[in-house]
């Protein structure tokens, strides 16, 4: 059963959930999501792509086709009000079909039942008009380095 309504969603038929990972055997789907996408994609160790963030309390939204996992994303405490989202990850050939909105959509929903009133995260250049077309501001055009990759600061408040 899917904890969030993909009504909006007409590509994809009843194959198709997205699920709220609380359990350790759903976790592993964000794992599979982000060892194809970015691990393998862009050469990024597993050390490098899996941190301290990746245990605890940390949660993770996962898309479901067919009970593979397409897509994921997590989010952690950042302070008692806000968060950070990050790890947005949808596999290639799934790209371009409303997927990474309908995840940050699913997060957003239990970051506010959770009771957090922002969002922050550190969105690759490139996708910035991704964020920014969901409701995220820049929080000045600053680059900061994560890894491999040049990011800017974005914010929502939910």
């Amino acid at each position: 059963m899917s904890d969030f309504n993909i009504s909006e969603q007409t590509e994809f038929d009843d194959k198709f959930e997205i699920i709220r990972a609380k359990e350790d055997w759903q976790k592993t789907g964000a794992y599979s999501v982000r060892i194809q996408g970015m691990n393998q994609r862009y050469h990024i160790s597993l050390r490098e792509e899996f941190d301290e963030h990746d245990f605890g309390d940390t949660n993770y939204i996962v898309a479901l086709y067919d009970g593979y996992p397409i897509a994921t994303c997590r989010f952690y405490e950042l302070d008692p009000k806000r968060v950070i989202l990050g790890r947005l990850v949808v596999l290639p050939e799934y790209r371009n079909r409303n997927i990474g909105s309908m995840v940050v959509k699913a997060a957003e929903e239990w970051i506010k039942e959770l009771g957090y009133k922002e969002v922050v995260i550190d969105a690759r250049v490139e996708v910035v008009p991704f964020y920014e077309k969901r409701g995220y501001v820049r929080l000045n055009d600053t680059v900061i380095k994560s890894g491999n990759f040049d990011c800017i600061r974005m914010s929502k408040i939910l």
